[in-house]
Protein backbone atom coordinates (compact mmCIF):
# COMPACT_ATOMS: atom_id res chain seq x y z
CA UNK A 1 0.00 0.00 0.00
CA UNK A 2 1.22 3.45 -1.15
CA UNK A 3 -1.27 5.87 -0.36
CA UNK A 4 -0.82 7.10 2.81
CA UNK A 5 -3.94 9.51 2.89
CA UNK A 6 -6.01 8.35 6.24
CA UNK A 7 -9.42 6.21 5.33
CA UNK A 8 -12.50 8.19 5.06
CA UNK A 9 -14.72 5.85 7.41
CA UNK A 10 -14.41 5.64 11.19
CA UNK A 11 -15.82 3.36 13.41
CA UNK A 12 -18.34 4.75 14.91
CA UNK A 13 -17.34 3.90 18.68
CA UNK A 14 -13.70 3.17 18.29
CA UNK A 15 -13.66 1.77 22.00
CA UNK A 16 -11.75 -1.64 21.89
CA UNK A 17 -10.54 -1.74 25.01
CA UNK A 18 -10.17 -4.65 26.94
CA UNK A 19 -11.39 -2.97 30.17
CA UNK A 20 -13.03 -0.75 30.66
CA UNK A 21 -15.09 -2.17 27.73
CA UNK A 22 -17.21 -0.22 25.30
CA UNK A 23 -20.75 0.53 27.12
CA UNK A 24 -23.64 -0.64 25.50
CA UNK A 25 -25.24 0.81 22.34
CA UNK A 26 -27.41 3.32 23.06
CA UNK A 27 -25.82 3.94 26.52
CA UNK A 28 -25.74 7.31 28.13
CA UNK A 29 -25.44 8.59 30.99
CA UNK A 30 -29.08 9.90 31.15
CA UNK A 31 -30.47 6.85 30.46
CA UNK A 32 -28.91 5.52 34.10
CA UNK A 33 -31.79 5.22 37.22
CA UNK A 34 -30.92 7.87 39.85
CA UNK A 35 -33.24 7.39 42.62
CA UNK A 36 -30.80 5.13 44.75
CA UNK A 37 -27.20 7.69 44.55
CA UNK A 38 -27.48 9.48 47.20
CA UNK A 39 -29.35 6.85 49.25
CA UNK A 40 -28.14 4.55 51.78
CA UNK A 41 -27.00 1.48 50.54
CA UNK A 42 -28.66 -0.11 52.92
CA UNK A 43 -32.06 1.35 52.62
CA UNK A 44 -34.77 -0.28 51.01
CA UNK A 45 -34.37 1.12 47.71
CA UNK A 46 -30.72 0.30 48.17
CA UNK A 47 -30.66 -3.21 49.04
CA UNK A 48 -33.87 -4.06 46.25
CA UNK A 49 -31.56 -2.09 43.51
CA UNK A 50 -28.31 -4.33 45.06
CA UNK A 51 -30.83 -7.46 45.13
CA UNK A 52 -32.05 -6.85 41.10
CA UNK A 53 -28.64 -6.43 39.72
CA UNK A 54 -27.44 -10.03 41.19
CA UNK A 55 -31.33 -11.08 40.16
CA UNK A 56 -29.97 -9.79 36.37
CA UNK A 57 -26.74 -11.86 36.62
CA UNK A 58 -28.35 -14.94 37.30
CA UNK A 59 -30.82 -14.84 34.56
CA UNK A 60 -28.67 -12.97 31.62
CA UNK A 61 -25.81 -15.30 32.53
CA UNK A 62 -28.34 -18.44 33.14
CA UNK A 63 -26.77 -19.26 36.85
CA UNK A 64 -28.38 -22.11 38.10
CA UNK A 65 -30.27 -21.77 41.89
CA UNK A 66 -27.43 -24.01 42.71
CA UNK A 67 -25.06 -21.06 43.09
CA UNK A 68 -24.93 -18.23 45.41
CA UNK A 69 -24.95 -14.84 43.27
CA UNK A 70 -22.30 -11.70 45.60
CA UNK A 71 -21.70 -8.58 44.57
CA UNK A 72 -18.07 -7.99 46.31
CA UNK A 73 -15.11 -5.14 47.05
CA UNK A 74 -12.27 -4.45 44.55
CA UNK A 75 -13.21 -5.76 40.81
CA UNK A 76 -12.52 -9.16 39.33
CA UNK A 77 -9.01 -9.26 41.22
CA UNK A 78 -10.72 -8.72 44.54
CA UNK A 79 -13.26 -11.71 44.17
CA UNK A 80 -10.60 -13.72 43.25
CA UNK A 81 -8.34 -12.92 46.37
CA UNK A 82 -11.45 -13.42 48.83
CA UNK A 83 -11.83 -16.92 47.18
CA UNK A 84 -8.04 -17.45 47.41
CA UNK A 85 -7.88 -16.07 50.99
CA UNK A 86 -11.24 -18.09 52.89
CA UNK A 87 -10.96 -21.57 50.76
CA UNK A 88 -7.55 -22.50 49.94
CA UNK A 89 -5.78 -24.40 52.60
CA UNK A 90 -8.01 -27.23 53.25
CA UNK A 91 -6.13 -28.81 49.73
CA UNK A 92 -3.65 -29.28 47.61
CA UNK A 93 -3.66 -26.18 45.38
CA UNK A 94 -2.92 -26.16 41.49
CA UNK A 95 -2.17 -22.96 39.68
CA UNK A 96 -2.60 -23.08 35.86
CA UNK A 97 -0.77 -19.76 34.34
CA UNK A 98 -0.84 -19.14 30.67
CA UNK A 99 -0.59 -15.31 31.02
CA UNK A 100 -0.95 -12.56 33.59
CA UNK A 101 -3.22 -12.70 35.80
CA UNK A 102 -2.50 -16.90 36.13
CA UNK A 103 0.94 -15.99 37.17
CA UNK A 104 -0.94 -13.30 39.49
CA UNK A 105 -2.52 -16.15 41.12
CA UNK A 106 0.26 -18.24 40.95
CA UNK A 107 2.30 -14.74 43.13
CA UNK A 108 -0.71 -14.82 45.69
CA UNK A 109 -0.03 -18.31 46.61
CA UNK A 110 3.35 -18.56 46.45
CA UNK A 111 4.56 -15.13 48.53
CA UNK A 112 1.21 -13.97 50.54
CA UNK A 113 -0.37 -16.88 51.42
CA UNK A 114 2.72 -19.47 51.13
CA UNK A 115 1.49 -22.50 50.47
CA UNK A 116 3.66 -24.08 47.59
CA UNK A 117 1.38 -24.72 44.98
CA UNK A 118 1.87 -27.16 42.09
CA UNK A 119 2.35 -24.22 39.09
CA UNK A 120 1.34 -25.86 35.43
CA UNK A 121 2.23 -23.11 33.01
CA UNK A 122 2.55 -22.51 29.37
CA UNK A 123 3.58 -19.63 27.02
CA UNK A 124 1.52 -16.63 25.67
CA UNK A 125 -0.18 -17.89 23.08
CA UNK A 126 -0.62 -21.60 24.30
CA UNK A 127 -2.87 -23.67 26.62
CA UNK A 128 -0.84 -25.68 29.34
CA UNK A 129 -1.42 -29.60 29.05
CA UNK A 130 -4.89 -29.81 31.16
CA UNK A 131 -4.38 -33.08 31.38
CA UNK A 132 -1.99 -33.03 33.84
CA UNK A 133 -4.16 -31.45 36.51
CA UNK A 134 -4.83 -33.99 39.73
CA UNK A 135 -8.12 -32.74 41.10
CA UNK A 136 -7.50 -33.69 44.59
CA UNK A 137 -5.88 -30.23 44.17
CA UNK A 138 -8.13 -27.24 44.38
CA UNK A 139 -7.31 -25.86 41.18
CA UNK A 140 -7.21 -22.08 39.98
CA UNK A 141 -7.22 -20.97 36.74
CA UNK A 142 -7.98 -18.22 34.03
CA UNK A 143 -11.34 -19.24 31.61
CA UNK A 144 -10.35 -16.77 29.37
CA UNK A 145 -6.67 -15.08 29.52
CA UNK A 146 -7.57 -11.26 28.91
CA UNK A 147 -3.83 -10.76 27.65
CA UNK A 148 -2.99 -13.50 25.93
CA UNK A 149 -6.06 -14.33 24.30
CA UNK A 150 -6.77 -18.14 24.86
CA UNK A 151 -9.29 -20.00 26.56
CA UNK A 152 -10.03 -23.23 27.73
CA UNK A 153 -12.18 -24.76 25.27
CA UNK A 154 -15.04 -25.92 27.45
CA UNK A 155 -15.28 -27.58 31.19
CA UNK A 156 -14.72 -30.99 29.89
CA UNK A 157 -11.27 -31.28 31.13
CA UNK A 158 -12.55 -30.29 34.69
CA UNK A 159 -13.43 -34.02 36.54
CA UNK A 160 -17.23 -34.31 37.77
CA UNK A 161 -16.27 -36.65 40.83
CA UNK A 162 -13.43 -33.73 41.58
CA UNK A 163 -12.51 -33.71 45.17
CA UNK A 164 -10.77 -30.11 45.09
CA UNK A 165 -12.77 -27.02 43.90
CA UNK A 166 -12.70 -25.63 40.86
CA UNK A 167 -12.52 -21.82 41.21
CA UNK A 168 -12.31 -20.18 37.81
CA UNK A 169 -11.54 -16.27 37.19
CA UNK A 170 -13.61 -15.91 34.04
CA UNK A 171 -13.88 -11.94 33.81
CA UNK A 172 -13.35 -11.76 30.29
CA UNK A 173 -15.26 -14.76 29.60
CA UNK A 174 -18.70 -14.74 31.01
CA UNK A 175 -21.63 -13.97 28.60
CA UNK A 176 -19.50 -14.66 25.53
CA UNK A 177 -18.51 -18.14 26.04
CA UNK A 178 -20.20 -21.21 27.55
CA UNK A 179 -19.90 -21.86 31.38
CA UNK A 180 -19.88 -25.25 32.85
CA UNK A 181 -21.93 -24.30 35.49
CA UNK A 182 -21.94 -28.48 36.92
CA UNK A 183 -18.18 -27.89 37.11
CA UNK A 184 -17.64 -24.90 38.45
CA UNK A 185 -17.72 -24.45 42.11
CA UNK A 186 -16.22 -20.20 42.10
CA UNK A 187 -16.38 -18.34 39.43
CA UNK A 188 -15.44 -14.63 39.45
CA UNK A 189 -15.88 -11.43 37.04
CA UNK A 190 -16.16 -7.62 37.10
CA UNK A 191 -19.05 -5.36 35.28
CA UNK A 192 -15.99 -3.73 33.24
CA UNK A 193 -15.55 -6.47 30.96
CA UNK A 194 -18.23 -7.80 28.90
CA UNK A 195 -20.77 -5.85 30.56
CA UNK A 196 -18.82 -2.18 29.91
CA UNK A 197 -19.61 -1.38 33.03
CA UNK A 198 -17.70 0.03 35.32
CA UNK A 199 -15.09 -0.81 37.70
CA UNK A 200 -14.32 -1.74 41.51
CA UNK A 201 -16.98 -3.94 42.18
CA UNK A 202 -16.58 -7.78 41.23
CA UNK A 203 -18.84 -10.83 41.44
CA UNK A 204 -18.08 -13.64 43.33
CA UNK A 205 -20.53 -16.91 42.24
CA UNK A 206 -20.62 -20.15 44.52
CA UNK A 207 -21.37 -23.68 44.26
CA UNK A 208 -22.31 -26.15 46.88
CA UNK A 209 -19.04 -27.15 47.10
CA UNK A 210 -17.58 -23.86 48.05
CA UNK A 211 -20.12 -23.19 50.27
CA UNK A 212 -19.75 -26.35 51.83
CA UNK A 213 -15.40 -25.81 52.22
CA UNK A 214 -16.49 -21.83 53.74
CA UNK A 215 -18.37 -23.30 56.55
CA UNK A 216 -16.12 -26.56 57.40
CA UNK A 217 -12.97 -24.75 56.44
CA UNK A 218 -10.83 -21.97 59.10
CA UNK A 219 -7.81 -20.79 57.34
CA UNK A 220 -4.50 -20.48 59.01
CA UNK A 221 -3.92 -17.38 58.31
CA UNK A 222 -5.88 -13.31 59.56
CA UNK A 223 -8.46 -12.23 57.47
CA UNK A 224 -9.06 -8.79 56.13
CA UNK A 225 -13.10 -7.50 57.18
CA UNK A 226 -13.65 -7.61 53.24
CA UNK A 227 -13.12 -10.79 52.63
CA UNK A 228 -15.08 -12.59 55.60
CA UNK A 229 -17.82 -14.59 53.97
CA UNK A 230 -18.89 -16.60 57.45
CA UNK A 231 -20.02 -15.61 60.95
CA UNK A 232 -20.22 -18.19 63.31
CA UNK A 233 -19.57 -20.76 60.79
CA UNK A 234 -22.00 -20.22 58.62
CA UNK A 235 -22.31 -18.34 55.43
CA UNK A 236 -23.37 -14.92 55.47
CA UNK A 237 -26.16 -15.38 52.94
CA UNK A 238 -26.98 -11.43 53.49
CA UNK A 239 -24.29 -10.58 51.19
CA UNK A 240 -25.97 -13.06 48.45
CA UNK A 241 -28.81 -10.63 48.63
CA UNK A 242 -27.39 -7.68 47.88
CA UNK A 243 -25.87 -7.05 51.79
CA UNK A 244 -22.52 -6.05 50.48
CA UNK A 245 -19.49 -5.86 52.53
CA UNK A 246 -18.62 -2.86 52.28
CA UNK A 247 -20.32 0.48 50.51
CA UNK A 248 -20.85 0.21 46.90
CA UNK A 249 -20.82 2.38 44.52
CA UNK A 250 -24.85 2.70 43.49
CA UNK A 251 -23.41 5.08 40.16
CA UNK A 252 -21.66 1.60 39.06
CA UNK A 253 -24.76 -0.70 40.25
CA UNK A 254 -27.25 1.52 38.08
CA UNK A 255 -24.88 1.37 35.12
CA UNK A 256 -23.83 -2.51 35.43
CA UNK A 257 -28.08 -2.70 35.87
CA UNK A 258 -28.67 -0.66 32.23
CA UNK A 259 -26.02 -3.08 30.59
CA UNK A 260 -27.77 -6.23 31.94
CA UNK A 261 -31.04 -5.10 31.38
CA UNK A 262 -29.86 -4.38 27.39
CA UNK A 263 -28.29 -8.00 27.37
CA UNK A 264 -31.72 -9.34 28.41
CA UNK A 265 -33.40 -6.68 25.68
CA UNK A 266 -31.37 -8.09 22.66
CA UNK A 267 -31.81 -11.64 23.53
CA UNK A 268 -29.91 -12.63 26.56
CA UNK A 269 -26.91 -14.78 26.69
CA UNK A 270 -27.06 -16.77 23.04
CA UNK A 271 -27.55 -13.10 21.92
CA UNK A 272 -24.41 -12.03 23.70
CA UNK A 273 -22.51 -14.68 22.65
CA UNK A 274 -23.77 -14.49 19.08
CA UNK A 275 -22.76 -10.94 18.91
CA UNK A 276 -19.01 -11.74 20.56
CA UNK A 277 -18.35 -14.38 17.95
CA UNK A 278 -19.43 -12.72 14.98
CA UNK A 279 -16.93 -9.75 16.13
CA UNK A 280 -14.37 -12.19 16.70
CA UNK A 281 -14.82 -13.50 12.91
CA UNK A 282 -14.81 -10.22 11.50
CA UNK A 283 -11.32 -9.97 12.89
CA UNK A 284 -10.08 -12.95 11.91
CA UNK A 285 -11.64 -11.88 8.41
CA UNK A 286 -8.98 -9.12 8.88
CA UNK A 287 -6.30 -11.53 10.09
CA UNK A 288 -6.44 -13.40 7.55
CA UNK A 289 -6.67 -11.06 4.57
CA UNK A 290 -2.61 -9.22 6.15
CA UNK A 291 0.60 -11.29 5.59
CA UNK A 292 1.79 -8.78 8.42
CA UNK A 293 -1.32 -10.04 10.81
CA UNK A 294 -1.63 -13.00 12.83
CA UNK A 295 -3.23 -14.54 16.02
CA UNK A 296 -0.95 -14.83 19.29
CA UNK A 297 -3.67 -18.01 19.97
CA UNK A 298 -2.61 -20.03 17.27
CA UNK A 299 -5.06 -22.60 17.99
CA UNK A 300 -8.98 -21.53 16.80
CA UNK A 301 -10.28 -24.33 19.55
CA UNK A 302 -8.82 -22.24 22.12
CA UNK A 303 -8.49 -18.70 20.85
CA UNK A 304 -10.67 -15.88 22.80
CA UNK A 305 -13.75 -14.07 21.19
CA UNK A 306 -13.68 -11.20 23.19
CA UNK A 307 -9.83 -10.37 24.24
CA UNK A 308 -8.46 -11.07 20.70
CA UNK A 309 -4.67 -10.68 20.83
CA UNK A 310 -2.42 -9.86 17.56
CA UNK A 311 0.75 -10.29 16.19
CA UNK A 312 2.35 -7.85 14.26
CA UNK A 313 5.19 -8.95 11.64
CA UNK A 314 8.36 -7.62 13.09
CA UNK A 315 7.13 -5.02 15.50
CA UNK A 316 8.31 -4.30 18.62
CA UNK A 317 6.92 -2.41 21.63
CA UNK A 318 8.01 0.92 20.16
CA UNK A 319 6.33 -0.05 16.83
CA UNK A 320 3.18 -1.09 18.65
CA UNK A 321 3.05 2.04 20.62
CA UNK A 322 3.68 4.13 18.11
CA UNK A 323 0.89 2.20 15.59
CA UNK A 324 -1.67 2.56 18.55
CA UNK A 325 -1.24 6.11 19.28
CA UNK A 326 -1.40 7.06 15.23
CA UNK A 327 -5.61 5.68 15.38
CA UNK A 328 -5.96 6.87 18.34
CA UNK A 329 -4.45 10.45 17.32
CA UNK A 330 -7.28 10.18 14.44
CA UNK A 331 -10.30 8.62 17.07
CA UNK A 332 -9.86 5.05 14.46
CA UNK A 333 -8.95 2.56 17.45
CA UNK A 334 -8.70 3.69 21.16
CA UNK A 335 -6.24 1.21 23.78
CA UNK A 336 -5.41 -1.68 21.30
CA UNK A 337 -1.53 -1.93 22.28
CA UNK A 338 -1.31 -5.45 23.66
CA UNK A 339 -0.84 -5.46 27.32
CA UNK A 340 2.52 -4.33 28.34
CA UNK A 341 3.17 -7.89 30.03
CA UNK A 342 2.72 -9.79 26.81
CA UNK A 343 4.53 -10.27 23.68
CA UNK A 344 4.44 -6.94 21.40
CA UNK A 345 1.61 -6.67 19.89
CA UNK A 346 -2.44 -5.55 19.40
CA UNK A 347 -5.44 -6.31 21.58
CA UNK A 348 -9.12 -5.83 19.71
CA UNK A 349 -11.74 -6.29 22.43
CA UNK A 350 -14.88 -8.38 20.40
CA UNK A 351 -16.89 -8.05 23.40
CA UNK A 352 -20.51 -8.22 22.90
CA UNK A 353 -20.58 -4.07 23.70
CA UNK A 354 -18.67 -3.66 20.34
CA UNK A 355 -20.55 -3.35 17.10
CA UNK A 356 -19.48 -5.98 13.97
CA UNK A 357 -19.40 -2.86 11.81
CA UNK A 358 -17.03 -1.30 13.76
CA UNK A 359 -14.43 -3.96 13.86
CA UNK A 360 -14.88 -4.35 9.78
CA UNK A 361 -14.18 -0.76 9.63
CA UNK A 362 -10.40 -1.41 11.35
CA UNK A 363 -9.18 -2.92 8.59
CA UNK A 364 -8.28 0.04 6.30
CA UNK A 365 -6.88 1.88 9.30
CA UNK A 366 -4.82 -0.70 10.24
CA UNK A 367 -3.52 -1.23 6.37
CA UNK A 368 -3.08 2.94 6.70
CA UNK A 369 -0.91 2.62 10.33
CA UNK A 370 1.16 0.31 8.93
CA UNK A 371 2.08 1.79 5.97
CA UNK A 372 2.83 5.12 7.57
CA UNK A 373 4.84 3.50 10.14
CA UNK A 374 6.87 1.88 7.62
CA UNK A 375 7.08 4.27 4.61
Amino acid sequence: MTDLTPPARKPARPLFSSGPCAKPPGWSLEKLSAESLGRSHRSKLGKARLAHCIDLIRDVLEVPETHRIGIVPGSDTGAVEMAMWTMLGARPVTTIAWESFGEGWVTDAVKQLRIDPTVIRADYGQLPDLAQVDWGHDVIFTWNGTTSGVRVPDGDWIAADREGLAIADATSAVFAQDIAWDKVDVLTFSWQKVLGGEGAHGVLILGPRAVERLESHTPQWPLPKVFRLTKGGKLIEGIFRGETINTPSMLAVEDAIFALEWGKSIGGLSAMKARADANAAALDAIVRERGWLGHLAADPATRSNTSVCLTVEGADSDFVKKFAALLEEHDAAYDIAGYRDAPPGLRVWCGATVDTADIEALGPWFDWAWATLRA
